[in-house]
């Protein structure tokens, strides 16, 4: 099977001053789809670089491809804007890996995924939404959820997301919510912080999904407030050690199972995904977030990390993400 591979690398973007620091965090490297395109070929298919933005565009008309592994991020800030593969893959009948656009763009929208995956019963922290900077003067004498958690609502690979994130205060929080609507361009949340045990969950799969593994990031140092910031994942072999399985109490293993395929299930996530909690000290679980795009660098991304010590390796990790797409998509290996 001749398969292409959508992405975006930071080195096709530029960044000016005027963005963020981190405004290409979530893009990959080349290191990245050379590893996949390893993997595919040694399962026996042929692989051709699509690209990301306009190049994808001109490779995917003028490049004729039996399937498409995507790992595209999409271009801009927009909440939609990792449904632009998948949508235009889907306008030309190209079957493709991975979650469709309506999930995509529901997944990075913060607020509204939590909206969704609290109508099927789970558990997420209180939270509001800031659209502007009349939101902020509005929300001043009002109740905020203390402490607070501040970041973009758009955002994905902890951008905006930082050890300072935590807010003690109401006036704290709405100063940071404030410069957060200044520096990244779009709507801000303001969740209740849990304090608790960070723990994300990988899943594959469709009918049914499958967990691969629950992990438990563990600080090797004392921090005052532990977040997995973008510090903590930028230096992580330094600064945490991943526990997985986590050792956790089997009733809360339990319940954050039953979460994860809930919102995996109510999201629409397709075959595979890596799902976000915080475990509060009574053992309840907190749903943070979604994402249906999960990093698969082979070296630092927290997927092929917990399916490495679940004991599979990368390519079994690649092979059944494609075979549960290609299952979907009513193709054959």
């Amino acid at each position: 099977m001749k398969i292409g591979l959508a992405f975006d690398l930071k080195d096709d973007i530029e960044a000016g001053g005027d963005y963020p620091e981190d405004a290409l965090e979530e893009y990959d490297s080349i290191k990245v789809v050379k590893a996949i395109s390893h993997s595919l070929h040694s399962l026996g298919h042929r692989t051709v670089n699509l690209g990301g933005g306009r190049k994808f565009l001109v490779n995917i008309l003028k490049t004729k491809v039996d399937f498409v592994f995507n790992i595209a991020e999409g271009r801009g800030n927009l909440r939609s804007r990792e449904a632009q593969a998948p949508a235009v893959l889907e306008m030309l009948n190209v079957p493709y890996s991975g979650s469709d656009p309506l999930t995509l763009a529901v997944t990075l929208d913060k607020p509204l995924a939590k909206q969704i995956v609290t109508s099927a019963g789970v558990t997420t922290p209180p939270w509001l939404t800031v659209k502007s900077t009349q939101d902020i003067e509005s929300l001043r004498g009002q109740s905020i959820p203390l402490p607070a958690f501040v970041k973009p609502a758009f955002e994905g690979s902890s951008k905006g997301i930082r050890l300072t994130s935590r807010m003690d205060t109401a006036g704290k929080a709405l100063a940071a919510a404030r410069a957060l609507l200044r520096r990244y361009g779009q709507p801000v949340i303001i969740e209740k912080y849990i304090e608790g045990e960070e723990i994300t969950v990988g899943i594959t799969g469709n009918t049914p999904p499958s967990i691969v593994g629950i992990m438990r990031v563990l600080p090797k140092k004392k921090f005052k407030t532990f977040v997995y910031s973008l510090e903590i994942k930028r230096d992580w072999r330094k600064l945490v050690d991943y526990e997985c399985p986590a050792q956790l109490e089997r009733a809360t293993l339990k319940r954050i199972k039953e979460f994860s395929i809930k919102a995996y299930r109510a999201l629409g996530c397709r075959d595979c995904a890596r799902i976000d909690f915080r475990v509060a000290a009574n053992g309840m679980p907190y749903f943070l977030e979604a994402n249906p795009l999960p990093g698969l660098n082979p070296d630092s991304g927290d997927l092929p990390i917990m399916s490495y010590k679940m004991g599979w390796d990368y390519r079994r990790l690649i092979r059944t993400i494609l075979e549960a797409a290609l299952a979907r998509s009513s193709l054959c290996l």
